[in-house]
């Protein structure tokens, strides 16, 4: 066991372990076996001789009266005092610690103590990664594909670690090969019989945050702040931000210039249009700004009963509501998705098709007189 500091310090940056974390590995096996092999009823305990770079074992008994009679148990804790006076000045009531030798371990109790470290060094990598894991649950990691399944789960290499990218969050129409670079969010990690399991999305809302908090800068130093976003993976998104600071433009941050912020984000997404809006407290005005790009005349907002949704009764002349309701729906959907109501829609005829009306009922009823006519 000699130097077996440096050799611990050795193991603790091969395996990328904190020194510590290998140190108590190292002395609660060394503990463990001493009890196994040796008494499992002493009160064991190890030192660090820095100066020789080696641990000591030590097991400490209390100094009791020569004529005290000592049973099996009390053996283990009690020492007679004329035999503590051989190990030094000690009186009745003192502790005495007794080293005992590692080398003198038979081979057996050695392979055990490998054994053990081996296996709790294992588990202590495993932790480490799975807290590096979970610091980044929400955020955006990076990893290369190293297969994909006949179901269409794709399986990607992150530091070392296989993690999956279910079909059910890959973009409709996204397709990768092995050797692809593949952005995802980092969705859920745990760990169970079968290792570390690592579960990647890249149709939740947040992996479009993510991506234009990595885009805007604005974002990312808080001047401009994202309420909430809404996707449809592939096809459409909308994005309610605000800033504190009014010479900021929250909207024209993240569009950028010319919309090459907003555009690499799409590109990212599969082409997904995305569409920002401005987040207003007043929940009428955000149901009006969501669902943009119609006109909307007026929102009056009824409260749902606890525990439902609200509803949000929208006003619109009769030509805008296609673009309020969008192809296949998918506006409506993301504006309710947005701005957490159901929404209705009071259809309002324009004066134009108003004055149709009227002159059509008019010349309705002139046709009919014309029938009665001599």
């Amino acid at each position: 066991m000699e130097k077996i500091l440096d050799i611990i310090e050795l193991i603790a940056y091969e395996k990328g372990l904190d020194s510590q974390v290998v140190l108590d590995i190292v002395k609660e096996g060394i503990i463990k076996i001493a009890q196994e092999e040796i008494n499992p009823l002493y009160d064991y305990f190890i030192e660090q001789d820095t100066k020789e770079r080696t641990l000591k074992l030590f097991y400490r008994k209390k100094v009791s009266p020569d004529d005290k009679i000592l049973t099996k148990e009390e053996e283990a804790t009690f020492i007679p005092l004329a035999q503590a006076r051989l190990l030094g000045d000690v009186s009745v009531g003192d502790e005495v610690d007794c080293e005992l030798q590692l080398d003198s371990m038979s081979r057996g109790a050695i392979n055990k103590l490998f054994l053990n470290l081996e296996y709790h060094l294992q588990r202590s990598i495993e932790d480490q990664i799975l807290q590096n894991f979970r610091a980044q649950v929400g955020k955006i990691v990076n990893g290369q594909v190293v297969g994909v399944d006949e179901q269409g789960n794709t399986f990607i290499e992150i530091e070392s670690i296989r993690a999956i990218l279910p079909q059910k969050n890959r973009i409709k129409g996204e397709q990768f090969k092995i050797g692809d670079c593949v952005r995802a969010i980092l969705k859920f990690v745990s760990i169970n019989k079968n290792g570390l399991q690592v579960e990647l999305s890249r149709t939740t809302p947040k992996f479009l945050e993510e991506l234009l908090a990595m885009e805007v800068p604005e974002i990312k130093d808080n001047e401009v702040i994202i309420f909430k976003s809404a996707r449809i993976p592939g096809e459409r998104a909308k994005v309610a931000v605000y800033s504190h600071n009014p010479r900021i433009d929250p909207i024209g941050c993240c569009v950028g210039v010319k919309g090459v912020r907003i555009n690499a984000v799409s590109a990212e997404l599969a082409g997904e249009s995305i569409d920002c809006i401005e987040y207003h407290s007043a929940l009428e005005i955000f149901v009006a700004k969501a669902l943009t790009p119609a006109q909307i005349l007026g929102v009056k907002i009824e409260q749902g009963q606890e525990g439902a949704r609200h509803k949000a009764i929208v006003q619109i002349k009769s030509e805008q509501k296609s673009k309020a309701i969008g192809k296949n729906g998918v506006n409506i959907r993301l504006a309710s998705m947005l701005c957490e109501c159901d929404i209705e829609f009071n259809e309002i005829a324009s004066e134009e098709r108003k004055e149709e009306k009227i002159e059509g009922e008019k010349r309705g009823i002139d046709a009919l007189s014309s029938l009665f006519k001599d």
